[in-house]
């Protein structure tokens, strides 16, 4: 049987989303320009999972699954490298708390979903299982980003620079998500892996049934839990295009 672990740990104190300062005027008058150009940035990522080539059009060709792959692969290392960044970037403004025992209180609001633990024990889940999961662990994080974003703006002291990057994940793990989707089709399309995913308990309510541990946690405590779900997912998605693809000897 494969082995599976969560975290453990206390759960941090709850933070106060309605904690405001001098300023905020300010940036909330800053807020359109900023939104517009992560509109953008979304559009333009978009792109990438709808491409469609008309007939007729040479200038166009069909993504193969292991072009799929490499997108989702490489998006999500853009993601971990971003979360991380933002970790370290809050790590200074708020320190994490610490239990009795000197070391940082964090348990994550994803602790509760079973994952392989290690490489060897997630080649044996199925193709299916392991979409699955990934998919469901991005889902997971689909609402509580969407609040951390609003609580986040509330805290004047962090530079714009990090409050842009909170925003950028959050988009980027939509897109990742869509992306994915659109890879689990591709794979369904060609008979590599059973449309038996479709009949699997759906993972919008795994986002909203934890969101609200995940408002309790403190900001560098979410980006930890969510840098380490970013890197699990990229880890999966390369276990699972190997799996499929052996001819990479990986």
């Amino acid at each position: 049987m494969p082995a599976y672990i969560g975290d453990a740990g206390d759960s941090p104190a709850p933070v106060d989303p309605s904690r405001s300062a001098p300023g905020s005027g300010l940036r909330r008058a800053m807020a359109p320009a900023r939104a517009a150009g992560r509109a953008g940035a979304v559009a333009a990522l978009a792109l990438l999972w709808l491409l469609v080539c008309g007939p007729g059009d040479s200038g166009c060709h069909l993504l193969t699954v292991a072009d799929l792959f490499d997108r989702v692969i490489r998006h999500s290392g853009r993601i971990h490298s971003l979360s991380t960044t933002l970790y370290t970037e809050l790590e200074k403004h708020f320190p994490p708390r610490d239990n009795e025992l000197g070391k940082p209180a964090r348990k994550c609001h994803t602790s509760g979903m079973l994952t392989p633990n290690g490489k060897e024990y997630a080649q044996k889940i199925p193709r299916e299982e392991l979409t699955h999961l990934i998919l469901k662990l991005l889902q997971a994080w689909k609402e509580p980003l969407s609040h951390f974003n609003q609580h986040i703006e509330h805290h004047q002291e962090l530079p714009d620079d990090s409050l842009s990057k909170a925003k950028q994940i959050s988009n980027m793990v939509h897109e990742l998500k869509t992306g994915v989707e659109k890879v689990t089709k591709k794979m369904q399309s060609m008979g590599i892996i059973s449309n038996s995913l479709n009949g699997m308990a759906s993972s919008e309510g795994t986002g909203l049934s934890i969101s609200n541990e995940a408002n309790m946690m403190s900001d560098s405590d979410f980006i930890h839990c969510f840098r380490r779900d970013s890197n699990k997912v990229q880890s999966y998605l390369k276990i699972l295009k190997c799996r499929i693809m052996p001819e990479n000897s990986c």
